[in-house]
């Protein structure tokens, strides 16, 4: 009973923020079952950092599916190729939901840091608004740390699939041992993106720990 109440508390929101669409609304519908908007932020980052850890590996298993396609030595080579644009498409819906993810994080963060600044205006003790002021002003700033890695690592998968794009869609015309060949050192080249992705994707999740550790959300 309480997992339907939640759903359909869930539905709700998507129907009041589809027919609105109102950020305000969104947030009214959420603050009436108990999150604000820093609860919000907290659960977005940590969903975005999901997404990353989904994405690094979907990356990783185009990479050693091109690794093997590279050395095919036969068998039935259709089927090989459609493996191969089966892990590429991953990768681009991966990416695809990272950028929608990374720009719901910037846009609960921007909304609830307004807020932040307007409600400290309203604090009449100078020593807490100071105080509010201080902890806004390390809030922003490690954010914008986090923000910053997060849009490396997803600035770094754009020329990867642009390649993988290349890469099937030459193959897709031209399925044969000698393509494959002309084409082994395209793979050395996307091995070193890759690992260079990997890598930043691997400091953007920390940074969203890091970020998380002091949040209070």
């Amino acid at each position: 009973m309480k997992n339907r109440n939640l759903f359909c508390c869930l539905l709700l929101v998507a129907i009041l923020v589809s027919l609105a669409g109102c950020q305000s609304t969104y947030y009214a519908v959420w603050e009436t079952l108990g999150k604000e908007k820093r609860h919000l932020l907290k659960d977005q980052i940590e969903n975005a950092r999901d997404d990353q850890v989904e994405a690094s590996e979907a990356f990783k298993d185009a990479l050693t599916r091109l690794k093997e396609f590279n050395g095919f030595e036969g068998g039935d080579l259709e089927k090989a190729y459609n493996r191969l644009s089966d892990d590429f498409e991953n990768c681009q819906e991966r990416a695809g939901q990272l950028e929608e993810r990374i720009e719901k994080v910037e846009r609960v963060a921007q909304d609830l840091f307004t807020e932040w600044e307007s409600e400290i205006e309203q604090i009449q003790k100078r020593e807490f608004r100071t105080k509010s002021h201080q902890k806004l002003k390390a809030t922003k700033a490690r954010f914008a740390r986090l923000d910053r890695a997060m849009n490396t690592a997803r600035a770094r998968m754009t020329p990867i699939l642009t390649t993988q794009n290349d890469y099937v869609l030459y193959l897709k015309h031209n399925l044969n041992a000698q393509a494959i060949g002309s084409l082994k050192g395209e793979v050395d080249s996307i091995e070193a993106d890759i690992d260079r992705l990997i890598r930043d994707i691997g400091h953007s999740i920390k940074e969203a720990d890091d970020f998380l550790k002091i949040f209070q959300g």
